[in-house]
């Protein structure tokens, strides 16, 4: 680590909006190009604290508004009534897939299985060739090679789970090695887990310095691979920690904030994102910087998605419509999608053997 967070800082702190969230005054280099003294000194401004030590940090992120748990839980269900017909569900239907990181995480996965898994990435329908392709292929950090190899020249990133995922229980040096590993067998996006247990006994400098840490494991400049920085909510407990969760991974320099690791329940709910969504969203008003969202784990219908589309367009925005912005972690969820559309192009359900088992 070339910056700590809990260096001092001299000079003016930011002044907080009206949203609590501590508008910056001075220019920063954007999210995916930032050096870590960058992001260091955009976390001093944006919380105006000298020191981001444990103190510090809880001033800051206890002092950010509460969330009302019956609003939300009221808007996302609102949300989740709309409607979406014919032209503008097909348009839903093909950036769902373009959204998905198409997921194998299990300790029985083989070379064969990520082989199958990157086809169907490749080619979702093999009886539609204007099908999408989906955003990712999402591996254990060994298997990362022969995601590479089967992908080669599609343009679909290898994303990579990292840091002793799913629990994130080893050492610093560890979880930094095993990123850097998955760096250098090709991974071009690395899913790293926070420490749960850091940030519930309130040692908020560690988790910021192991995001930030992580984050130059994943290399420099604008070829470096992005993190996506994993909060695991069902393990949060709260609306609230998931709020303050959210803005220290965002302060320490995320490019992508994700509900789960898919191994606890609950995983991804729509309440939960839509909590998530409205910290990315503060957080580019305070900062011009955009940051990705991605709920994982248990969205498994094309109507679930569709819920989450409508929540990103009412909440950040159609500028966060595209898989630079929002992604799905999912290992079911494209059969579905592509059953619906299947169904919406012609009329009636495909059968069970039409899709792939993948």
């Amino acid at each position: 680590m070339t910056h700590s967070a809990t260096e001092p800082r001299t000079g003016t702190a930011g002044h907080g909006g009206e949203d609590g969230t501590g508008a910056v005054t001075v220019q920063h280099t954007a999210g995916s190009t930032a050096t870590s003294g960058e992001i260091v000194e955009r976390a001093h401004h944006l919380t105006g604290q000298a020191t981001l030590d444990d103190a510090g940090l809880a001033r800051y992120l206890r002092g950010l508004p509460g969330v009302d748990k019956v609003g939300a839980d009221g808007r996302a269900q609102m949300l989740g009534t709309r409607s979406i017909k014919t032209t503008a569900k097909a348009w839903a239907l093909d950036a769902t897939i373009r959204m998905i990181d198409l997921t194998t995480l299990e300790g029985a996965d083989t070379p064969g299985k990520v082989a199958s898994l990157a086809a169907k990435a490749k080619n979702p329908d093999p009886g539609d060739p204007a099908c999408p392709q989906v955003a990712a292929v999402c591996v254990y950090g060994d298997l990362v090679p022969h995601a590479r190899a089967a992908l080669e020249g599609t343009g679909i990133h290898v994303a990579a789970v990292a840091t002793a995922f799913p629990s994130g229980r080893a050492s610093r040096e560890v979880r930094l090695l095993d990123t850097r590993e998955a760096v250098a067998a090709g991974a071009d996006e690395i899913d790293m887990v926070i420490d749960r247990g850091a940030f519930l006994s309130g040692r908020f400098s560690a988790v910021f310095e192991d995001v930030l840490a992580v984050r130059e494991a994943c290399g420099t400049g604008p070829d470096r691979a992005h993190l996506k920085v994993i909060l695991e909510t069902g393990e949060l407990a709260t609306y609230d920690n998931v709020r303050r969760a959210s803005w220290l991974a965002m302060l320490a320099g995320a490019d992508f904030i994700k509900t789960s690791t898919g191994k606890v329940s609950p995983a991804a709910t729509l309440p939960v994102a839509v909590v998530m969504l409205e910290a990315v969203r503060d957080y580019h008003r305070a900062t011009g910087v955009h940051i990705g969202v991605k709920p994982a784990g248990g969205i498994s219908t094309a109507k679930d998605a569709l819920k989450y589309l409508v929540a990103v367009n009412e909440t950040v925005g159609e500028d966060w419509l595209n898989p630079d912005l929002f992604r799905f972690g999912a290992s079911s969820l494209l059969n579905d999608v592509l059953m619906q559309r299947h169904k919406l192009r012609t009329g009636v359900y495909s059968g069970a053997d039409y899709i792939s088992v993948g």
